[in-house]
């Protein structure tokens, strides 16, 4: 019994962020019917965010109400940075970048995420590189696999694969494909988005160190994310105010999966694994998303399978395998040498304090004996 809690301790990050690739596949499905549907990509971010604040803040005023740190004027500048960079910029891009593309598209370029986030945590010091450790090597060398076998699914499509489910809608398939506006600037959004996504797991990870509370800050972040994205949207959108309307149908259904899901729970999962494993961590499992929605879409929207983004998809494996084992070497050899670190730290704090104290004490002893000559 012990040793299945230690097992389950273990796995629990692992299995949380595969459900959660999971729920991101779902949203990709979701949001990409509602958009061939008409749906604006700037309102649906918007109702995305309405959504998950409105659900996560109760839970954030009950449960938090007696650990909530004091806001400051630092974490309130980061979350307002964080409402802007994944909310309001990447998901205005990567939906635009949708709509302008295809569901397994979108979510194969997407894997430039764990790349992102990657350099961007190594620039900062969040996550360490040693280049005399080989498990160093793998983390960056698996980081290159998983970037070229996104760009070898988007690029090279190769042969048909004649899948049961999807032959008789080959032809349907084909002219929808011709249709797409434009692949390369959905690309080129995607692309940025992915980047901004990226600064906003590295400065999550940054602001819960300051603001530990991850239902709080999921709620903030949305909240910021409705406001700053209903400016965006209202400028975007400015002359068409039909676009806001929403009844009960699949316009509705996105909004209200991706706001819980992914943005609500997404959010909150995330910052709690992160604070653990980092961000290089949770974006990781990114690729799998990709394979999820590859399956899925051959499915549920005729998309056609191509043998190119069945060997891309293996090629992203082995080089998410690569990243995890790296990182799965970094938990084993820093968390005892970061102990240490921070018992040297406290240390070294705790003995400058006492010098310190010395130092007043012998100053004061020497103006008393001063003042005692003097009278």
């Amino acid at each position: 019994m012990e040793s299945f809690a230690r097992f389950y301790i273990r796995a629990k990050p692992f299995l949380a962020v595969i459900l959660l690739q999971f729920g991101y596949a779902g949203m990709s499905i979701v949001s990409k019917f509602a958009l061939n549907k008409g749906m604006s990509p700037h309102v649906f971010a918007v109702y995305r965010h309405v959504v998950a604040t409105i659900v996560v803040a109760p839970f954030a005023l009950i449960l938090d109400r007696k650990v909530r740190p004091k806001m400051t004027l630092s974490i309130f500048v980061k979350i307002l940075l964080l409402g802007l960079l994944e909310p309001t910029i990447d998901q205005n891009l990567f939906y635009t970048g949708m709509k302008y593309t295809t569901a397994t598209f979108t979510t194969a370029m997407a894997n430039v995420l764990p790349a992102f986030a990657f350099l961007m945590a190594w620039i900062i010091r969040l996550e360490k590189v040693n280049f005399r450790k080989f498990h160093s090597w793998a983390k960056v060398f698996g980081t290159i696999v998983t970037v070229g076998g996104a760009m070898f699914m988007t690029l090279i499509k190769g042969p048909v694969l004649d899948l049961p489910w999807t032959n008789h809608n080959y032809h349907q398939e084909s002219t929808s494909n011709s249709s797409v506006q434009s692949p390369i600037k959905g690309a080129l959004m995607i692309t940025i988005g992915c980047f901004s996504w990226a600064g906003f797991m590295v400065l999550q990870a940054i602001t819960l160190k300051s603001y530990p509370t991850e239902l709080s800050l999921t709620a903030l972040i949305c909240l910021m994310g409705t406001i700053e994205g209903t400016i965006v949207a209202l400028f975007l959108e400015r002359g068409n105010a039909a676009v806001w309307t929403i009844h009960l149908d699949s316009k509705l259904l996105a909004a209200v999966y991706s706001g819980v899901i992914c943005s609500g729970i997404g959010y909150y999962v995330s910052g709690v694994v992160m604070k653990d494993r980092g961000p290089v961590f949770v974006t990781a499992f990114n690729p799998l998303c990709m394979i999820i929605v590859a399956i899925m879409g051959s499915f549920l929207l005729s998309e056609i399978m191509y043998l190119g983004r069945v060997v891309g998809a293996i090629i992203i494996v082995v080089g998410l395998y690569l990243v995890l084992w790296g990182k799965s070497k970094d938990q084993n050899t820093q968390s005892p040498g970061g102990n240490i670190k921070e018992l040297a730290a406290s240390s070294y704090h705790h003995d400058q304090q006492m010098a310190k104290t010395s130092t007043k004490i012998g100053a004061s002893n020497d103006r008393g004996s001063g003042a005692d000559e003097f009278v």
